[in-house]
């Protein structure tokens, strides 16, 4: 019995012992969650502008619509849509038949009046002698001079028509005024056209000017130099431009007031009668600014994470912010966010207020 006692109580000493083994070490905290590693960017001023965006329609200074001077059916085109053409090309050609057929008669008709002439001419000086020797009165020789001065004077007249009639001539060929590239040509050959006939367009590529028209209650804060930013597209970068014209006074009709615009187009990237969006910058300010992908919306509150602490006692704390206007790619934050905060910029949407996180720039 004695034995068996002593038994039992070597092996409830041994599941003690093995009980106390199993237990942790004390003075060692259970392991708490891991950081998250997330990238950072350091909230900083950056100027940007209080603008509000209007369309404009880009207009060229050396663009013009060319249109015929004199009427009748087109015979020849010599150009087609997208050339480029220098000053004095023939652009298409009016029958000229009719008006050639005339200057030739006009010609025939000065050639007599110019045999007229001569004729008058000689008869004046034939009776200047006659008067002299006293054979013919002061009458016959008053007559023979008007009869002169009569075909002088018919001459001149004639030829002054037939220069006028020749150089019409010329607008039977219809030219190029300057060096541009050749539009739309509407027209064909055997079409008959009036001086009001549109024949095409030429466009000389190079500085544009922008229309752009601003409401009247905007119109006291525009002037000459105000910075304009012109978008032809939602991807381009900007175009940056100043306003070069304000109009002395608003419409009536529409309210609006009408500004221009000089647009550099050295790249050809902007086109005459294009419509594009001008963001006009009424004033320049300091911002901070945050980039788009590190704003989060819920219940139509925006938020963004910033990262508080240093190292691994770093945590994300959320934080209401109040936007602005897009510039580029980053939101301009009016309250919420100051110079020098970390704002996280990857893994927003699994972020809580408070996660630790393990900043990396």
């Amino acid at each position: 019995m004695a034995k068996t006692q002593s038994t039992l109580i070597l092996s409830l000493i041994a599941c003690l012992l093995g009980a106390a083994c199993s237990r942790p070490a004390e003075g060692n905290a259970p392991a708490g969650p891991q950081a998250m590693p997330v990238k950072v960017q350091t909230a900083e001023l950056q100027q940007v502008g209080e603008f509000t965006e209007y369309l404009a329609t880009l207009k060229s200074r050396n663009a013009s619509i060319l249109q015929p001077q004199v009427e009748g059916e087109i015979t020849r085109i010599f150009v087609k849509s997208g050339d480029q053409v220098q000053q004095g090309t023939p652009i298409l050609e009016i029958d000229p038949l009719k008006q050639q057929a005339t200057v030739h008669s006009m010609e025939a008709n000065h050639q007599s009046q110019l045999a007229q002439l001569e004729y008058n001419r000689t008869e004046l000086e034939r009776r200047k002698r006659l008067y002299a020797a006293g054979v013919i009165a002061k009458q016959d020789l008053d007559q023979a001079q008007t009869a002169y001065d009569t075909s002088l004077a018919n001459v001149q007249a004639m030829e002054a028509n037939v220069r006028e009639h020749q150089v019409q001539l010329h607008y039977y060929t219809v030219t190029s005024p300057s060096a541009g590239i050749i539009g739309d040509i509407p027209v064909r050959v055997g079409d008959r056209v009036t001086v009001s006939t549109v024949l095409t367009t030429l466009d000389e590529q190079g500085e544009l000017e922008a229309y752009i028209s601003i409401p009247a209650e905007r119109a006291g804060e525009v002037k000459v130099g105000t910075p304009i930013d012109l978008l032809s597209d939602a991807t381009s970068e900007p175009t940056h431009t100043k306003i070069s014209f304000v109009s002395p006074r608003v419409d009536p009709a529409s309210q609006l007031l009408l500004v221009k615009a000089w647009v550099p187009n050295a790249d050809h990237r902007f086109r005459n009668d294009q419509v594009v969006h001008a963001r006009v910058v009424f004033r320049q300010m300091e911002r901070p600014v945050v980039p788009v992908v590190a704003v989060s919306r819920m219940g139509g509150q925006i938020f963004a994470f910033v990262a508080e602490g240093q190292g691994a006692q770093a945590v994300a704390k959320q934080r209401p912010i109040k936007v602005g206007d897009v510039v580029g790619n980053n939101y301009v934050v009016l309250d919420g966010i100051k110079p020098g905060d970390r704002i996280i910029t990857t893994g927003v949407q699994i972020l809580v207020d408070g996660m630790p996180v393990a900043p990396q720039s």
